[in-house]
């Protein structure tokens, strides 16, 4: 039943279901099973249910609606929303609600979304696995033994426990995509600027876009519709008109497409064996659409990983130095007045090791020493610089071709705990996705199959800057020809 907002939105305007019917649906179903996905940090059954009677009673009055009214929607909970907490996962923010809304939440009550709740993710957007949120694990939909990606895994795994057709996640390094592909749904980062990051919790600002999960491309165009626009309060926001996303999505034909496939020298030797067949299978399926594949390859792709762990964790380190206990964030109870630096020192260091997990700690610390003095020259600065030189790559590729292909994760959901000891192994999680990041540059993650234990595998296509159209118009065509979006896990015990 909620698996389609598109259906869902159909469904109302012909009488045969209600906005209030829609959303008890939904709630009966987190109710059903959350306590186990643990997807969601908060939910406000109640405010929902009075929103969506309102919705009704407007629409039997004959008043006018927007375009998303009454589909339930669930919102990553670093995204501020006036009416509900904004936690960002963490201890530090665990009280915190802002006084005003982000420009997307803004944008989903004047379409009239019912937003049913916040959901969770790994502290502060760090992580590729939902482990490291201070309320805990998120749970994958299809095997609860295995993580749902991360950090958008509680939008990802709302979708695919059937509890909202629809959620917003964001995405710094891959965090919609990554977890999308987990979840076996449907994940777009749009073009750096493309949505307003206004009322994002920042964790990386020259990286961080807020973009739609679903479960087909015609639902993810229905939401970023909603939520695309130039916004003045943004300074990163583009004054550019949005296109009319959903007319694209009607034919299978892709002749006069070139699309590049990812080189063996791209791909750096390190994927399953399940990813590589889908992404082979899928170069298959586009030809057979009329698209005309190349092989592209990308020098500088080694350097993809290495350059994000060096600017992600210092713009981090500035971000997060506003959180001291004193003007945000949670404050300690056991201030050390004997501290040989003071009370006020004191107060700062207790809070932040009071408020912040490991995972964030480690972050901070690392890009603390990235911009210290004397070494910002030799590693952040010099990041800059290698991420100019993957920048060059992508403009290069994109005047041999229109889109390129490629996998998402080097390996379907892994189990839980796996590899959380072993940081390198979860930073190595982005390998395939921070390239989009660093360039500013719109990538979708697209359902393509199982792998042989009943796990969903994903692959991506990027596109360049501001050509979300030509990336959706791709994924229609692609789900217009194969059912791998189609498929669910099974409902939860």
């Amino acid at each position: 039943m909620l698996d389609s907002a598109s259906e869902l939105i159909k469904l109302q305007e012909s009488g045969d279901i209600t906005a209030a019917q829609i959303v008890q649906k939904a709630i009966s179903n987190i109710e059903s099973s959350d306590e186990t996905i643990n997807a969601f940090t908060h939910v406000d059954a109640e405010r929902a249910l009075d929103i969506a009677k309102k919705i009704d009673t407007r629409r039997a009055a004959g008043q006018p609606l927007g375009p998303l009214a009454g589909v339930p929607i669930a919102v990553k909970d670093n995204l501020c929303s006036a009416d509900m907490p904004t936690t960002c996962s963490s201890r530090m923010l665990e009280n915190f609600r802002p006084p005003y809304d982000a420009t997307v939440v803004t944008k989903l009550r004047e379409a009239d979304a019912i937003i049913i709740g916040k959901t969770n993710l790994d502290e502060f957007a760090m992580g590729a696995s939902t482990e490291t949120s201070y309320f805990g694990t998120t749970r994958n939909p299809w095997d609860t033994t295995r993580t749902p990606g991360g950090s958008s895994g509680g939008s990802a795994a709302a979708v695919a426990a059937g509890y909202v057709p629809m959620s917003l996640g964001s995405d710094t390094g891959g965090s919609i995509r990554q977890p999308a592909a987990f979840c076996g749904i449907t994940g777009l980062k749009p073009t750096y600027g493309r949505v307003s990051r206004y009322g994002l919790i920042a964790f990386a600002s020259s990286l961080d876009q807020v973009g739609p999960m679903a479960w087909s491309a015609a639902d993810v165009a229905l939401l970023l519709q909603a939520t695309a626009g130039f916004e003045p309060r943004d300074s990163t926001s583009l004054n550019q008109s949005v296109p009319n996303y959903s007319e694209i999505l009607t034919t299978s034909d892709l002749r006069g497409i070139k699309i590049g496939v990812l080189g063996e020298s791209s791909l750096s030797g390190q994927l399953d064996p399940a990813i590589r067949k889908a992404v082979d299978d899928a170069s298959e399926v586009f030809r057979s659409c009329g698209a005309e594949m190349v092989e592209i390859n990308l020098p500088h792709s080694e350097y993809w990983v290495p350059t994000y762990y060096v600017i992600a964790p210092c713009e981090a380190s500035s971000n997060l130095s506003r959180y001291e206990g004193a003007h945000y964030g949670h404050r300690t109870d056991s201030i050390d007045r004997t501290s040989e630096h003071g009370p006020l020192v004191s107060a700062y260091c207790r809070s932040r090791d009071e408020g912040f997990g490991a995972e964030v700690k480690r972050r901070i610390m690392v890009g603390t020493y990235g911009l210290s003095e004397g070494y910002a020259d030799k590693f952040y600065n010099q990041a800059l610089k290698v991420r100019r030189l993957i920048k060059n790559d992508f403009d290069a590729a994109y005047s041999q071709c229109d889109l390129m292909l490629g996998p998402v994760t080097p390996t379907s959901a892994f189990l839980i705990g796996e590899k959380t000891d072993d940081p390198i192994q979860m930073y190595l999680c982005d390998l395939f996705t921070v390239g989009a990041n660093l360039a500013g540059l719109p990538a979708i993650s697209l359902p393509a199959g199982l792998d042989d234990n009943g796990l969903p595998v994903g692959i991506q296509l990027q596109a360049p800057a501001l050509e979300e159209s030509r990336l959706l118009f791709a994924a229609g065509a692609f789900q217009s020809t194969t059912h791998h979006h189609q498929q669910r896990p099974r409902p939860i015990a």
